[in-house]
């Protein structure tokens, strides 16, 4: 009786006390190498990690750089569709044609990226200003009913917005340094008439980027 209420003192200690969870796993850890040297090593577990060992682990893992899904997804946009160029240059000066046809190239680009990205697609399947019906327990997440329902039985009304719910989100990964973490766009920078990159250092592509 007395060993059960150590283990039961025990195990509340390793919860909540790390310096006891290290010493149980020292003392394990003691114990699994004394039974190797019985057993002999053919049938020997492999040994757990050391703290130390673990530690180096985590600080390796939160040292790569991180990035936010929403910047990934805007620098997406302004790299297939430079929405962020758009949104940022001022209209004024510029003829409704010249506005048109630029929204028309940055309406495509971000189509095919948000299609590419999301899969998007209409929750409600009828056309707008048709007649739909829900069930009395819709989920309010997928539908917003506008108005008062009736207390009882079916729901319906007129479809004013079919809704967009997305099928996947297959973001592009992103990898780079700390400091680029939060950039959007870089800037680009246009090598003069006659000068060249040494040797070894590639072309300039298009947009500045070296091959």
């Amino acid at each position: 009786m007395k060993r059960f209420l150590w283990a039961l003192r025990i195990f509340w200690l390793v919860l909540s006390r790390r310096t006891v969870a290290e010493r149980i796993c020292e003392i394990l850890a003691e114990e699994a190498g004394s039974s190797t040297a019985v057993r002999g090593p053919s049938v020997s577990a492999p040994a757990p990690p050391s703290q130390p060992a673990l530690r180096e682990a985590v600080e390796r893992k939160r040292a790569l750089p991180t990035r936010s899904e929403a910047l990934t997804l805007l620098a997406t946009l302004q790299r297939e569709a430079r929405l962020v160029d758009f949104l940022s240059e001022s209209l004024e000066g510029y003829s409704d044609a010249q506005i048109g046809a630029a929204v028309r190239d940055i309406h495509r680009g971000c189509r095919q990226t948000l299609e590419r990205i999301f899969g998007l697609r209409p929750i409600a399947s009828g056309t707008e200003g048709t007649s739909i019906e829900l069930d009395r327990d819709y989920d309010p997440a997928r539908y917003r009913v506008l108005g008062e329902p009736a207390d009882t039985g079916a729901i319906t009304g007129r479809l004013v917005h079919r809704g967009w719910e997305a099928t996947k989100c297959e973001l592009p990964t992103w990898s780079g340094s700390v400091e680029a973490a939060m950039v959007i766009a870089p800037a680009e920078v246009e090598l003069a008439h006659g000068s060249w990159p040494r040797a070894g250092e590639g072309l300039p592509l298009p947009g500045g980027a070296p091959q």
